[in-house]
């Protein structure tokens, strides 16, 4: 059901963090409900899609409030494009839940192939007598120890979308976890009391099919990766990771164009081609958000700066952005992000490393001092004089400086 919306005194700021943790929140939950064929959770991204239509509104309301002279409105020209970026990646989730709530056909292989994804997504059901059920997130504290997330959790029927520290886990909650296999092996069994096994996947039947699946995945990765970089570019108002997200973009344009090229290919031989239109939805769907990501980092890219409200915003969202100078004699020094367990210990999920000194196998591929690695891995070899751009809770943003220091 749609509301009046009217014009009143509030901080951009608030808005624009609030639109960022919703937007990255719907991305989560929109592919949780393909992974989990939950109309549930495909109507909370619809009621948060509404909710993100009023988040623009006001910000667009104020914002025009606050352009008094040409100079105000050259400042403010990318806060209205950071806008317009997180309508469009909430209209891409929208469409996404669709696929669900519409029962627009997916292959058995696309819910097979998400848990797989950079960060597994994973279902657990909070039991009596665990250690997580009747403590709070901030006492569980298990995005920092795991580096898994509780994203959402079903109570009685409802979801509570992007839960926070003082939320209390309660025996019967069904919540949705996001994290790194190693570290869902770790939590699942803190509110479930069983072991975690990973799904077996489906053989799949018809190559071109899984090819078109594993690209959607990989589309998916790195649209999610530009988001994160893009949020980077304009809190430290970056034109290195500005460009990386161009880099990014036109990734997932190449993507796509090669899964279109093979779900065609896939549909001469399956029974039922029409089965395959929501492969053909997630793709688009993805390819919008990477899009949108282009459009958050556009005011660095044209040399407009970052307007310091963004900066703030960033800072004051659900999950920060650190960029961290690595010391010389730190642990990380001459070590490698899976050596260290980075993600283990603190919680922080790495998302790219600013070269100081090249190493040598680094110089061979082309890059040297100066140069952004993107998505490091936990092979990524650091040195004393790179820099690290990492996400994730203010707790886990500390250990990293103890790390780095």
């Amino acid at each position: 059901m749609s509301h009046e919306v009217e014009y009143e005194p509030v901080s951009v700021k608030e808005l624009l963090a609030e639109m960022k943790d919703t937007a990255e929140l719907l991305i989560d939950l929109s592919y949780s409900a393909v992974l989990l064929g939950s109309d549930e959770v495909a109507e909370e991204v619809l009621e948060l899609e509404e909710r993100m239509d009023v988040l623009q509104l006001r910000a667009r309301m104020s914002l025009l409030m606050a352009a008094r002279s040409p100079e105000d409105a050259e400042a403010l020209a990318p806060v209205l494009g950071i806008v317009g970026a997180a309508e469009k990646i909430s209209d891409a989730a929208g469409d996404i839940a669709k696929v669900v709530l519409e029962d627009i056909g997916l292959p058995d292989e696309m819910r097979a192939a998400l848990p797989e994804s950079v960060e597994t997504l994973v279902r657990a059901t909070a039991r009596p007598d665990t250690p997580a059920t009747g403590r709070t997130l901030g006492e569980l504290n298990l995005e920092t120890d795991t580096g898994v997330r509780i994203i959402a959790i079903r109570r009685q029927g409802d979801w509570l979308p992007n839960p926070d520290h003082e939320t209390r886990v309660e025996a019967g909650d069904v919540t949705l976890l996001r994290g790194p296999e190693a570290g869902v092996v770790e939590a699942y069994p803190k509110l479930t009391g069983e072991e975690y096994i990973p799904p077996d996947s489906p053989e799949a039947a018809i190559d071109d099919l899984e090819r078109a699946v594993d690209s959607i995945v990989l589309m998916k990765d790195m649209a999610e990766l530009a988001v994160d970089i893009a949020y980077g570019a304009v809190l430290f108002d970056s034109d290195g990771l500005a460009e990386e997200v161009v880099e990014l973009e036109a990734e997932v344009d190449a993507l796509q164009s090669r899964f279109e090229a093979w779900v065609l290919q896939a549909a001469a031989d399956v029974n039922d081609p029409v089965s395959l239109r929501g492969l053909v939805h997630l793709a688009t769907s993805t390819e919008i958000i990477s899009d949108a990501a282009l459009e958050i980092s556009e005011g660095v890219l044209r040399g407009l700066g970052t307007h310091p409200v963004i900066q703030e915003a960033v800072l004051e969202s659900d999950e920060v952005i650190v960029r961290l100078p690595i010391a010389e004699g730190s642990r990380l020094d001459g070590a490698t992000l899976g050596g260290q367990m980075v993600k283990t210990e603190t919680g922080m999920r790495v998302i790219a490393v600013r070269r100081g000194e090249a190493s040598a196998d680094e110089t061979r591929l082309g890059h040297g001092p100066g140069d952004w690695v993107v998505s490091p891995g936990p092979t990524t070899a650091l040195n004393a004089g790179d820099s690290i751009i990492a996400k994730g809770t203010r707790a886990g943003a500390e250990r990293l400086a103890s790390l780095v220091s």
